[in-house]
C-alpha cells in the first residue's frame, strides 16, 4: 500500500496502475458526497468522474500542505454537486410543483398575533419597568447585574421584574 503523495507522483508521470489505486480508495467517498448532495445516482457518477478525470489530467491542483487528499476530493465533490444543482433545468412546470410546508400555518398565525400583543403589552409598560425586563429576559441579564448596571437596588430590580410580568399575565388572561 502506497501513502496518496507517492500515487499522486506516480499519476504525474501517467501511471494508470496508480491512478486506478487512488480510485478505489476514494471512489465511494467521493460518490457518496455526490449522492448525497444532488439525491441522484446517475449525476452523481458523473460528478464521480468529472472529479477523478480532473486528477487525471492534473494531480498538481491537489496541494499537500492543505489537508489530506481524501478530504480534499470530498470537498471537490461536493463543489462539483452544488455545480450540477446549479446547471439543472426545472423538469416541472410551475403549477405542477406541489409546495409543502414544515410548519402549521394556523398555529404560526397564533405564535404572531401573541408576539404581537406582547411587544404592545411591553411597550405600555412604565418605562422603568420595560427596560428592567429587557435587561432581563432579553439580555440575559441576571437581577445582580442588572442592579450593579443600573444603580438601582436589587428588591427594586426584582420588584420591577414582578410587576411587568404580573401586568403581561393579565393582559394574556383578559
Amino acid at each position: 500500500m502506497r501513502d496518496d503523495a507517492s500515487l499522486l507522483a506516480l499519476v504525474r508521470r501517467g501511471d494508470e496502475q496508480a491512478m486506478a489505486t487512488l480510485y478505489d480508495r476514494y471512489s465511494r467517498v467521493v460518490y457518496s458526497v455526490a449522492l448525497r448532495v444532488l439525491r441522484d445516482p446517475g449525476t452523481a457518477e458523473d460528478v464521480l468522474q468529472d472529479v477523478f478525470m480532473q486528477i487525471w489530467r492534473n494531480p498538481e491542483t491537489f496541494e499537500e500542505t492543505r489537508g489530506t487528499l481524501g478530504a480534499w476530493l470530498a470537498v471537490v465533490a461536493r463543489n462539483r454537486s452544488i455545480d450540477a444543482l446549479r446547471r439543472r433545468r426545472p423538469t416541472d412546470s410551475v403549477e405542477d410543483v406541489i409546495l409543502s410546508s414544515g410548519f402549521n400555518l394556523a398555529d404560526e398565525a397564533e405564535r404572531n398575533a401573541l408576539i404581537e400583543k406582547a411587544r404592545t403589552v411591553i411597550q405600555n409598560l412604565p418605562s422603568e419597568q420595560r427596560k428592567t425586563l429587557e435587561m432581563a429576559f432579553f439580555d440575559g441579564l441576571t437581577h445582580t447585574e442588572i442592579s450593579e448596571m443600573t444603580g438601582d437596588p436589587l428588591g427594586t430590580v426584582k420588584t420591577r421584574i414582578r410587576s411587568a410580568l404580573i401586568s403581561l399575565r393579565r393582559s394574556f388572561q383578559a
